[in-house]
């Protein structure tokens, strides 16, 4: 679904069929509903944070020469598996940078949200997190929706009574899965890839 400029300047409004669901009524008794007209303070405090969550992910990637240089050995080994290619600070940020020139990038921050959101012991802010994953990447409303079947949704909306750190587990790996089938062929076989292959290979004769 095509989003203006005006809209994606404004936090998503929950229509009917598209609301997050109900808070828990233990944690937030003032609020059963993620409707706007809410004017409690903890919902006040949800939508400056999707404001700050918004601008923070809007800001630009640093550049390549920017991150820690990824040894010769190490981007070779990126073509090895999708698994080290991930588990490779600098592979995921080149990764990422592939993925903005293939409009997905997306995908690779739901990722890491997830990923964050693992590593939260807090339950407050398992819950704040959790809920501004949902409204930043599984709301229909949102531009930067991940694409994801009706069956995890289904999950998702289940489980967000209760928000945990494994929240949107299923989710995460379909989106890993998606990038591993989809976009990583296609990342091994562009110019950015090769570059740091050349750039590896110049390094090693040089150094010989």
């Amino acid at each position: 679904m095509h989003v203006g400029p005006e809209e994606a300047d404004q936090p998503p409004s929950m229509s009917s069929h598209d609301a997050a669901p109900p808070a828990a009524p233990s944690r937030n008794p003032c609020c059963l509903c993620w409707c706007c007209c809410c004017s409690c303070s903890w919902n006040e405090e949800r939508r400056r944070a999707w404001r700050v969550s918004r601008e923070n992910k809007l800001q630009p990637l640093p550049s390549c020469e920017a991150c820690a240089t990824p040894s010769p050995e190490e981007v070779r080994s990126w073509a090895q598996s999708f698994d080290k290619l991930m588990h490779s600070p600098a592979g995921r940020s080149v990764f990422r940078e592939f993925l903005r020139t293939e409009y997905s990038e997306e995908n690779m921050l739901f990722w890491l949200a997830c990923e964050e959101l693992k590593a939260e012991a807090n339950q407050h802010v398992v819950d704040e997190k959790a809920r501004l994953i949902y409204e930043d990447y599984v709301s229909i409303l949102s531009p930067k929706e991940v694409s994801l079947d009706s069956r995890v949704r289904e999950g998702i909306n289940k489980k967000m009574q209760e928000p945990s750190a494994h929240t949107f587990d299923d989710a995460q790996l379909q989106i890993y899965t998606l990038m591993h089938r989809d976009s990583y062929p296609r990342f091994l076989s562009s110019p950015t890839y090769r570059a740091l292959l050349l750039r590896g290979s110049s390094q090693s004769s040089n150094e010989a």
